[in-house]
């Protein structure tokens, strides 16, 4: 089995109903990070006006059996889990922290980071390993 379609925890996400609450953890973050419709596409690898979808997602539909796109949500469930672990108890920050500058990334947000692509989320959840690690 592909290491993309199952999780660490063995949960197969060639299953329908693992990738809708796949898509519902999903969207749920995006509310959280406050993202707009747009940025939502952008971080799972979709057009900026794959808006469409995103709703879609939003409405229940389980995400899209592609490689990509899991793995880059599996990424974004990751900086969520980083966050949640280096900011134990202060939800909001955690929440807010994708939206603020951070001297890391040349004062620039974490989630411009993210939006360059693939590579950009990789880099935010890398760094944030690294912190949890120190």
């Amino acid at each position: 089995m592909s290491a993309v379609f199952e999780t660490a925890a063995g949960v197969d996400l060639r299953q329908r109903g693992n990738r809708e609450r796949l898509a519902r953890m999903i969207v749920a973050l995006f509310d959280h990070w406050g993202l707009a419709p747009a940025d939502q596409a952008l971080l799972l690898g979709l057009s900026p006006d794959s808006r469409a979808t995103v709703a879609r997602y939003r409405k229940g539909e389980p995400l899209a059996d592609s490689a990509d796109l899991l793995a880059r949500a599996g990424h974004l469930l990751g900086i969520h889990k980083a966050l949640r672990i280096l900011f134990p108890h202060d939800a909001d920050l955690a929440y807010r922290w994708v939206g603020t500058p951070n001297r890391r990334f040349d004062d620039r947000m974490p989630l411009e980071i993210m939006k360059r692509g693939y590579e950009g989320i990789l880099a935010v959840r890398r760094y944030l390993d690294f912190e949890r690690g120190r």
